[in-house]
């Protein structure tokens, strides 16, 4: 199947499983990677972490380029946890991202910089902490391809689920529509997927919850069935 390099501008059919490599298996991420493709994630989540912005580390632009390379038609999703975005937007285009997301609490102007990410070819996505308050994006909305809920605290893996991030969720599908894709990202499981796509998510993440399980293929057939027990909220 060819990319689809517009998956994040326009409603998806249902919600859909982005699996975050991070918690793949880095010794055979490639077909890790694939795994999780073929059991039925619609494309890969790539999490940046710059040991500052964030207190941890995980990967540059060249494991980037090295799933590209083994997933030449699969979409990718680059979430930025890093204080200076625009420094590293460039590298991950060039890497073979296909949207770009950075935190509304690490940039003075976020419009800007979204303006400036679009205009190398890729979808643009804002993400916001669970703390930060919903006043923080509202100015920016209509800005972006993709809102980023983070429903655990950013850096590490393996965290539980947020339960109050959902009103956040349901706030901004109120506010959007159908115009922009909502993602949740951070402790999505089977028991909670069906809440998640209720409140108005139609990208969720998984990272453990998928990777972390022996049957890859089951886990992600048990995520996917959470997300299609519940009819989007809009």
């Amino acid at each position: 199947m060819a990319l689809d390099r517009d998956l994040f501008r326009r409603p998806p059919a249902r919600a859909m499983l982005a699996a975050s490599i991070f918690s793949a298996d880095f010794a055979a991420l490639g077909e890790s990677s694939r795994l999780a493709l073929n059991a039925g994630a619609s494309l890969l989540h790539v999490d940046i972490m710059d040991g500052h912005f964030v207190p941890n580390l995980s990967m540059g632009p060249l494991v980037c380029a090295a799933v590209r390379r083994v997933c030449p038609d699969t979409f990718l999703d680059v979430h930025l946890m890093v204080t200076d975005p625009k420094a590293f937007i460039p590298a991950f285009v060039k890497a073979g991202a296909n949207s770009v997301s950075f935190h509304v609490e690490a940039v003075k102007n976020p419009k800007e910089l979204a303006a400036f990410a679009r205009s190398l070819g890729v979808s643009v996505g804002l993400a916001s902490n669970p703390e930060t308050p919903t006043s923080a994006i509202e100015p920016f909305l209509s800005d972006f391809d993709l809102h980023l809920v983070m429903s655990v605290h950013p850096g590490f893996s393996g965290q539980s689920f947020i339960e109050s991030t959902l009103e956040k969720t349901k706030w901004i599908r109120e506010r959007v529509g159908a115009r922009a894709r909502i993602e949740m990202d951070g402790g999505v499981e089977p028991e909670n997927g069906s809440r998640c796509v209720s409140a108005g998510a139609d990208v969720l993440v998984s990272a453990s919850a998928l990777f972390g399980k022996p049957n890859i293929a089951q886990a992600a057939k048990d995520l996917l069935d959470s997300f299609s027990s519940s009819s989007r909220v809009d």
